[in-house]
């Protein structure tokens, strides 16, 4: 199972975590996996591209691992840019996890 950790101070997202494996389909065609990953690596490279930031990005080696945290200090526009992002990316995973909640679990801490 893929699970999604949230963390967040006063309702902004500060940093994710998604770790695990969906298993819900052969090596190379699980599309659990590959939907979250693309949400979440899209959702990362948009911050860095758009927003001109640079996340604190951890990755598991043979995938089924990937933290990101945002910097502590970001400008107004900067914060706003990246609360929308990051937004949008949960908002596509609960979409995903509606219609495949066997394989993918969204928590907040």
């Amino acid at each position: 199972m893929i699970t999604v950790k949230l963390f967040k101070n006063n309702n902004d997202i500060t940093a994710f975590e998604i770790s695990g494996h969906a298993n819900s389909g052969p090596y190379g065609y699980d599309l659990v996996c590959a939907g979250v990953s693309a949400v979440s690596f899209g959702a990362v490279n948009a911050i860095i591209e758009l927003c001109q930031i640079e996340p604190i990005i951890e990755q598991g080696r043979e995938g089924g691992y990937l933290h990101v945290t945002l910097p502590i200090q970001l400008e107004k526009e900067e914060h706003v840019n990246t609360q929308l992002i990051l937004r949008t990316m949960i908002i596509s995973l609960e979409t995903i996890e509606r219609e495949y909640k066997q394989f993918i679990q969204i928590k907040e801490n």
